[in-house]
């Protein structure tokens, strides 16, 4: 009965794409004109609790370095294809550096203190993140278990809304890569509104905004 329904319904369209069928003046992933995309970006991230710090990209190495060490971390996970400015910084730091060559268990993620990733883009509207596992960022366990994550994104990664990050996206998806959509660090309530945060990935999330 309910199918018999739709087919009345739909008896007078002959347009079967819905798309041309009822036309819409949009333009499908482009921007939505926000007036300053990084200070939005920054102001949504934060606003989830995380840190930010925009510093030039020639600092990203060093800022990294600053931050394990006012966050007593004492060993990262990094992936492979990190940039190796960074990975010396770390290390000149004083804090241990683990690859993932061959794979941690998640056992051994768990007793490390932090990761260090890059980043695919950023979205200013929701101050979402979104990693696309390439070597840069590596696996998805490395930035889902340990308890502290520096994401290093690039001003010219951060994009205005979903549609125009998930244009972005379209060869990730195509080239089969896994995507994380990250939005602040993990954290849930319950019935009561009792935060806990740290479930479903790290409890802090550092945020470094290299322009």
């Amino acid at each position: 009965m309910i199918l018999g329904r739709i087919r009345s319904a739909l008896a007078d369209v002959t347009q079967p794409d819905p798309a041309l069928d009822v036309p819409i003046e949009w333009e499908y992933g482009r921007p939505s004109g926000t007036a300053d995309v990084l200070g939005t970006f920054v102001e949504m991230v934060v606003d989830y609790q995380a840190v930010v710090k925009r510093v030039p990209a020639s600092e990203v190495a060093a800022t990294i370095a600053t931050l394990l060490t006012e966050y007593d971390v004492a060993s990262v996970v990094v992936p492979a294809g990190l940039d190796p400015a960074w990975r010396s910084a770390i290390t000149a730091a004083g804090v241990e550096l683990r690859a993932d060559d061959p794979p941690l268990s998640h056992q051994q993620l768990n007793r490390i203190g932090g990761v260090v990733t890059a980043s695919a883009v950023g979205i200013a509207e929701t101050g979402t993140i979104v990693l696309d596992h390439r070597e840069d960022q590596g696996r998805r366990a490395l930035s889902l278990v340990p308890d502290l994550h520096v994401c290093v994104v690039r001003a010219d990664q951060v994009v205005s809304d979903v549609p125009e990050a998930v244009g972005r996206l379209a060869g990730s998806v195509t080239e089969g890569h896994p995507l994380t959509w990250i939005s602040g660090g993990s954290a849930t309530s319950d019935i009561e509104l009792s935060r806990v945060e740290g479930v479903h990935g790290p409890r802090t999330l550092l945020v470094v905004l290299a322009e």
